[in-house]
């Protein structure tokens, strides 16, 4: 039975994943390295530092910086990417966003944030609804970013439910990847062929509780038979 719902936050909720790939490619360009679209769309739900390594990656520059310098290089994206967001407003909540998150409170359905991103609580507070869910999940505390399942089961825990109790949206590869590894309902939202998520949507102005949560019913009845 559906208790729950759990949502990445970059290009899911918000379209601020813009702002971080914006913000990567600036600093990829400082440091000599010219990102194309495939590789900038690799770092969607990545965790900051795995976002860099993978960068300095592309531009053979794996062993070129020490750890420190990777921190410093890791700091001045994420002061790019701050001073972005505090331009956010409510306006700034992707299409049928607030109407699936109306449909769950309705339902008394338990809400969660399992983002990579550490300015999560500041760009929900920008968007009015940091009080719409119950919990955050405080990267933080995280010892493996996506496409490791940690987060997700870290997210399901806090909200106190099971694996087959929850359904969970993501808009990247290796949320989607995540989240199945997580023995979670994933709902993509993008590319199907690339996602590979259990019921996917072009994009969010698609989404709808009722029809999601039918695809979750017969998802979960024929993993009963």
């Amino acid at each position: 039975m559906l208790k729950g719902l759990i949502f990445d936050l970059d290009g899911v909720l918000t379209n601020s994943a813009r702002f971080h790939l914006s913000a990567w490619n600036d600093l990829a360009k400082e440091l000599g390295i010219t990102l194309d679209s495939k590789q900038l769309d690799a770092l969607r739900g990545l965790s900051r530092m795995d976002s860099l390594n993978l960068i300095l990656e592309f531009g053979n520059q794996t062993d070129k910086y020490s750890e420190a310098e990777k921190e410093k290089f890791a700091a001045k994206k994420n002061a790019n990417f701050v001073a972005c967001i505090q331009k956010m407003t409510p306006d700034d909540i992707l299409p049928g966003i607030m109407q699936l998150l109306k449909d769950a409170k309705a339902q008394n359905l338990k809400m969660a944030i399992a983002s990579a991103s550490k300015n999560a609580p500041t760009i929900l507070n920008k968007l009015d609804i940091i009080d719409e869910f119950d919990e955050i999940v405080d990267p933080a505390t995280l010892h493996h970013g996506k496409p490791d399942p940690e987060i997700y089961v870290r997210a399901q825990e806090l909200l106190g439910l099971k694996p087959d109790e929850v359904i969970s949206f993501e808009d990247a590869a290796a949320g989607v990847q995540a989240i199945k590894a997580a023995n979670q309902f994933a709902v993509g939202i993008g590319d199907a062929d690339v996602l590979k998520a259990d019921y996917t949507v072009s994009d969010t102005s698609k989404l709808n509780l009722k029809e999601i949560e039918t695809a979750f019913n017969k998802y979960q009845e024929s993993r009963e038979s």
